[in-house]
């Protein structure tokens, strides 16, 4: 008995899993995985976009539509936009004691997802180094004072540690260059090698070892996608008074000012000047507004 032919030209949905430049690959309702493509030069699909195919082959397919989203995870600088991941309900920013991370770019990264109403989750590893660990937390403080949940792990050790946190959401994770992330991918899903050699497979190419982003199933109610390290995150497209709000602490004081403009440098009478004044607002937090606001990208 033949195997069944493919239906040319007939709309597929599906969800992008992977994306390579304009390269996609797209999980299909009953499972299977096609390598897509979008019309014209310039797509704005990413991973975790729900859409809508036409296969044109039996091993390729076009992007027609993009689903409506829930979320878009971005960051920019004053000349492009870089997409990360769409749909995704929480973010997860992995820092670690060793090497020492930026609480710029972990703040830049929380910012951003106060943008997109995500859940915010940051994940501290390589806590078996005990020393560097404990300093570690010393910069990690002001953010559980102002109620970020801090998760501290080791990928090595107790990576499952994380895994109920992550239960119904699509999870995105995070983080510079050298944090741990791909072992901590690889202790909480062992299948992680063997998903990314099938997406080569599917491919037919061995050459994208680099992706924008992956996505991987858990379970019934769980998907994590996997994004590059970052070493900088743009905040170009936010305005100041979006930064402001990112400021989650900063809410009590926002409007209180002396004038209107308050850039909350030196101005008299600035309300976010005197609660760092009085102890109420810490003040490397602060000083990290200043200068996200100065330089978003």
């Amino acid at each position: 008995m033949n195997a069944a032919v493919p239906v040319l030209n007939a709309i597929l949905p599906g969800r992008i899993v992977a994306a390579f430049g304009r390269q996609y690959l797209v999980r299909l309702r009953d499972g299977g995985l096609l390598p897509c493509l979008t019309r014209g030069k310039k797509s704005d699909a990413v991973c975790g976009d729900g859409v809508e195919v036409k296969r044109t082959g039996d091993h390729q397919g076009v992007i027609e539509r993009i689903t409506q989203r829930t979320s878009l995870l971005h960051r920019s600088d004053a000349f492009r936009s870089k997409l990360i991941a769409a749909n995704v309900s929480q973010i997860i920013v992995v820092v670690a004691a060793e090497p020492s991370f930026s609480d710029e770019v972990l703040t830049r990264c929380l910012i951003a997802a106060f943008e997109q109403n995500l859940d915010a989750l940051i994940v501290l590893n390589k806590c078996d180094l005990v020393e560097a660990a404990a300093a570690a937390r010393k910069i990690l403080a002001p953010y559980r004072a102002i109620g970020y949940r801090v998760v501290e792990l080791s990928a090595h050790e107790n990576a499952e540690t994380l895994r109920p946190y992550l239960a119904g959401h699509r999870s995105v994770l995070v983080g510079q260059s050298g944090m741990g992330k791909s072992t901590l991918i690889n202790a909480l899903l062992p299948d992680a090698q063997a998903a990314t050699r099938e997406i080569s497979t599917v491919l037919d190419s061995g050459k994208h070892t680099t992706t924008h982003a992956k996505l991987y199933w858990l379970d019934d109610s769980s998907e994590l996608i996997d994004c590059p390290g970052v070493q900088a995150f743009g905040l170009h497209h936010l305005s100041l008074g979006g930064i402001e709000q990112g400021f989650v602490e900063f809410a009590p004081y926002l409007g209180l000012c002396r004038f209107r403009d308050c850039h909350h440098l030196h101005e008299p009478g600035c309300a976010l000047l005197t609660a760092v004044a009085t102890g109420k607002i810490n003040a490397r937090r602060l000083e990290l507004f200043q200068q996200i606001a100065a330089n978003k990208a």
